[in-house]
């Protein structure tokens, strides 16, 4: 979205072979999911709050984990739902309509749960409490009107009104805000050892609500005799004059109740009466520690044995307090904490974080710089923050690892582990996977918008200069390189030195720029069409992506020169391959559409 702007690249212009449906498209696949996966934070503190207040386990625990993890996956496939009256085609809507209802289910399996353990426990009612019925009270009504305007008839009629406004705030405000404030107070006591200053915080609660469903619950029936949403005034004969007052009186209303809950938090840590460590008498892990928590939380780490939201913390914070866990002693000066394997649970690695440093400071501000370049057009400043952001990184990781094997270390219980950096699935190689799965995103959101703008975009009938050797010598040399740089990983794991193999690749992934900047050269001006866009879009994310699989292997070329690269401690070597793989696979699709596209339009 941001390159038409920065660089009148036409994607969304219609004179010029683009489309503005496109933008819709492309801005609700991305904005919209987010309005599911801000709920799954509510729903971790309901599930932790609501079995505490109830004084029995959660009931169906199972059930919840999967219907979150559906509600994230479903979240993803809904985004349509805000364009059903910009002309899509029926079946389309059809599907969009089916899958904005079915996120309901999930969300249904949430709420009943919840209730089901408020149902057949015996609930205290205390501040936090209080928010949590708020919570259904808010969200549920949010969810009914959401299914109504899930149905592409009701949609076309209440598209773009103050109906919408409601919906929209009593999803967000119950399904995030009221939680949030739960959460506040019932872990507010954890840090000040203090409890609220109930005169303060049950009035707030009750103007929160009250002022909130004043302001929001009228936008419903203002929306449904036609107000339409972003209007200033409007003729006073209409008979929304009386409904929007008393909106906006709730306004006022609300932000007392807010203003309220500020004073309380200023009361609790200086004036409030102390509490005890567990206050709410909550069986989960953070109770453990003392009141207010130290900077380290504990001082051993825990052995959880059975599910973590039944534990016995009066007999677990003592122990734990004393050092009857995990890495309960110093080592080196080093800071440590446990990975666990993702199945069971049990540490299979000690994770050294890094020492003290201001590099992830400075690298931070080097790559904030560089986007803050392209956003006001500060284009001097984009190439030194890229050379400062690439200087940084070098030194930062230089700070990092060992230059000799360590092998499994004691981290008590009995037990041993070795380092993350000499185990193969370690964090910092997840966290690579998961960077590149979200760069690949980004990279389908490129594609798709191609495909769509060659099948319905208008003026895409002229063909454009073809390619000719340019795809194979890139694809060559990109392939190439990902294969070097397989080789060098088999060749550390086999005890011999990689950095012949690390530099071949590493020459192959610049010749690979090099490929790639032959072919943005070929296009005559990419603002002329979106055709042309397109193919400079795509050419420039293969290179940008094929020289950071450059850097990556000189970067551990020269971390094995220094000696932190062995047979065991791969990690290195690990990341080079996965990025390679991935710079010469995104080639593929990359030029095959080129290739469709230098005949003009898919008509």
């Amino acid at each position: 979205l941001e390159l038409e702007r920065a660089f009148d690249l036409p994607f969304f212009d219609p004179t010029r072979g683009g489309d503005p449906l496109l933008w819709q498209h492309l801005f609700w696949l991305f904005g919209h999911p987010e309005v599911y996966i801000i709920f799954l934070p509510a729903a971790g503190v309901l599930s932790t709050i609501i079995p505490t207040f109830a004084r029995r386990p959660l009931v169906g625990y199972n059930a919840i984990i999967i219907a979150i993890v559906a509600m994230g996956f479903l979240s993803f496939g809904l985004w349509v739902h805000h364009m059903f009256t910009v002309g899509i085609p029926h079946l389309a809507l059809a599907f969009f309509s089916a899958a904005s209802a079915l996120v309901a289910i999930p969300t249904a399996v949430q709420i009943f749960a919840w209730i089901g353990t408020l149902s057949s426990g015996r609930p205290k009612f205390d501040v936090p409490m209080l928010y949590i019925v708020g919570f259904f009270i808010v969200f549920v009504c949010g969810g009914l009107t959401g299914v109504m305007l899930a149905m592409v008839p009701f949609n076309s009629q209440a598209h773009d009104t103050h109906f919408v406004v409601a919906h929209l705030h009593y999803v967000l405000v119950g399904g995030f805000v009221f939680p949030m404030l739960a959460a506040l107070y019932y872990w507010l006591p954890h840090f000040t050892g203090r409890r609220s200053v109930y005169s303060l915080s049950i009035p707030a609660f009750w103007l929160i609500l009250l002022g909130f469903n004043l302001t929001f619950f009228l936008m419903h029936i203002t929306g449904l005799m036609g107000m339409p949403r972003r209007i200033s005034t409007y003729p006073s004969n209409w008979g929304w004059d009386w409904l929007n007052l008393l909106s906006s009186v709730g306004g006022f209303i609300t932000a007392m109740g807010f203003a309220l809950v500020l004073i309380d938090i200023i009361m609790q840590f200086r004036f409030a009466p102390r509490t005890g460590r567990n206050p709410w008498q909550a069986p989960t892990l953070e109770w453990a520690m003392p009141t207010p928590p130290p900077a380290y939380n504990f001082a051993a780490i825990p052995d959880i044995t059975v599910r973590a939201d039944d534990l016995d913390t009066d007999q677990l914070g003592p122990k734990l307090a004393g050092g009857g866990g995990y890495l309960a002693f110093p080592r080196a000066g080093r800071q440590e904490t446990l990975g666990v394997d993702m199945m069971s649970g049990e540490p299979d690695q000690v994770i050294v974080l890094p020492r003290p440093s201001f590099l992830p400071l400075w690298s931070a501000l080097a790559t904030g710089a560089f986007f803050l370049g392209l956003l006001f057009k500060l284009y001097w400043i984009v190439p030194v923050a890229t050379v400062a952001a690439i200087v940084l990184f070098f030194f930062w990781t230089n700070t990092l690892g060992t230059r000799s094997d360590e092998g499994a270390i004691d981290i008590g219980q009995g037990k041993s582990a070795p380092l993350d950096s000499e185990v193969k699935d370690n964090v910092t190689y997840w966290a690579t996977l998961c960077g590149i799965a979200a760069d690949a995103t980004l990279y389908a959101s490129l594609l798709f918008g191609a495909l769509y703008l060659a099948i319905i975009a208008p003026g895409w009938d002229g063909p454009v200069e073809p390619l000719d050797w340019v795809p194979s010598i890139g694809i060559a040399t990109g392939f190439a390189a990902l294969l070097f740089a397989r080789l060098a990983e088999r060749q550390n794991a086999a005890g011999r030195s990689p950095d012949a193999m690390l530099l071949l690749a590493a020459g192959l992934a610049v010749a690979t720029v090099i490929v790639q900047f032959s072919g943005l050269m070929r296009i005559p001006d990419p603002t002329g069409h979106a055709n042309l866009a397109l193919r400079f879009a795509l050419l420039t994310y293969c290179a940008v992506h094929a020289g950071v699989a450059g850097l990556l292997a000189f970067h551990a070329f020269l971390r094995s020169r220094a000696g932190f690269v062995s047979a065991l401690r791969a990690t290195d070597m690990r990341i080079t391959r996965a990025w390679t793989d991935y710079a010469a696979v995104v080639q593929l699709p990359a030029w095959a559409i080129l290739l469709l596209l230098s005949g003009g339009g898919l008509r």
